[in-house]
């Protein structure tokens, strides 16, 4: 892995924590405005800046672009944002609920993406790219870190932690309860030892941040025809690096990633439990909630009424000598009730199916089923479910993998071009 220091824009210390700010796809457009308009330094005003223009606005218009990019160049010369040149790493700790995760920040080299180095397990969707693709363009920046993992490297982990020794450059609690703490590692004997240990990993993951991670690759790819016409191109330029943070595998959480459908296909409750079991399911009422504890469960929700939905026998042995996609659970359901009975095919493309963040629980699910549609609790896949699946060259189901806490954006802050 070649993991690299970088000259990082990023805010004062004490504006960090009204900088900071979840990712921006993790709001939908009224979210994101409704969020922004008591918070004028929020980093979403810079990462949605549609937020910035009336509801009517087409959100992917350039001047929407051009925008975001006057907001970040008004926050550097307003002092909220310092431009630091000096060539540093950051540890980035997030505390949550108990659970503590460290992180290290840097770039990755974009070549590593295109060689299969960095490894990826989802698709991407060609419209969400390209709104991250304009919104680099705009502002000759990435803005939003990549979130790998790899697998545990014991003495890199000795590393940072002797680095996080020092006084912080950043610690606070955000609006969402997690504390936020970064370090800067600038000195040169701590940056060639991190840079030693990473050539040492052979591998990282995409965990969150496809679209972002292809985003990046396609700007650099515009870039490096752009200087190689004109005689410059050295494979040094920052745009040959995308803004990361890697965490050991060891340390993340995955929570479920559920779904709902607008609609039953037409089927009452009954019928859709009576279909549900022809394909090989065992369907029990449940007096409440179902929230899944284990692989092969299932919780439904339909008509006010809540089932658990579990494996049987034959279809258990089916599923279990399937390859590393075929065995997760949103694959089995994808393959045996969304798309024959409940007509999803593609979950990509089909808008009668949402996505919902284990996070906001089963009220949230409950809620936009509604009286007509039917939502689907899982169980979390796991990061060596993830791992198994990106190092046997497959795609996992979009909307696999929900990982909490969040990467907050704007504290880290990577140029690629003026």
């Amino acid at each position: 892995m070649r993991v690299l220091p970088f000259p990082c824009i990023r805010p004062v210390p004490e504006r960090a924590a009204e900088v900071a700010a979840l990712p921006y796809d993790v709001f939908d457009r009224v979210e994101a405005a409704a969020y922004v308009k008591d918070r004028p330094r929020s980093f979403l005003n810079i990462d949605r800046p549609e937020t910035q223009f009336p509801p009517e606005q087409d959100m992917y218009a350039a001047e929407v672009y051009e925008r975001g990019a006057a907001l970040l160049r008004e926050r550097i010369a307003d002092g909220t944002f310092v431009e630091d040149r000096n060539r540093a790493y950051y540890i980035y700790e997030l505390a949550w609920q108990g659970h503590v995760q460290t992180g290290l920040v840097g770039v990755c080299a974009i070549d590593e993406y295109e060689d299969g180095t960095i490894k990826r397990h989802e698709l991407t969707r060609a419209e969400k790219e390209q709104d991250r693709v304009e919104h680099m363009r705009a502002l000759g920046c990435q803005t939003g870190p990549i979130f790998l993992t790899y697998r545990d490297e014991p003495v890199l982990d000795i590393i940072v932690g002797a680095a996080k020794e020092g006084s912080p450059l950043y610690a606070f609690t955000d609006d969402a309860d997690v504390r936020q703490t970064i370090w800067e590692v600038a000195r040169p004997e701590a940056i060639e030892a991190i840079h030693a240990m990473f050539e040492r990993i052979p591998c990282a993951y995409i965990a969150d941040g496809h679209h972002r991670t292809a985003s990046a690759v396609r700007v650099a790819q515009e870039l490096r025809k752009a200087a190689r016409a004109n005689g410059t191109y050295t494979g040094t330029e920052p745009f040959n690096f995308f803004l990361s943070v890697l965490f050991p595998a060891s340390q993340l959480t995955i929570l479920p990633y559920n779904r709902v459908v607008a609609d039953r296909a037409g089927l009452t409750a009954a019928e859709l439990v009576a279909r549900i079991e022809e394909e090989g399911f065992i369907a029990e009422q449940s007096p409440c909630a179902v929230k899944p504890e284990q692989p092969g469960i299932f919780g439904m929700f339909a008509e006010g009424r809540w089932w658990k939905l579990s494996l049987g026998a034959a279809l258990a042995a089916e599923v279990s000598a399937g390859d590393a996609v075929e065995r997760l659970d949103a694959s089995v359901l994808q393959k045996r009730v969304l798309a024959p009975i409940l007509g999803v095919g593609d979950v990509r493309e089909d808008p009668r199916i949402s996505f919902v963040g284990g996070i906001r629980g089963t009220d949230e699910l409950e809620k936009r089923a509604g009286a007509d549609g039917v939502a689907f609790a899982l169980h979390a896949t796991g990061i060596d479910q993830l791992l198994d699946v990106a190092d046997a060259g497959l795609l996992m189901p979009p909307k696999s993998t929900w990982f909490e806490p969040k990467l907050r954006s704007g504290l880290f802050i990577h140029r690629i071009s003026k």
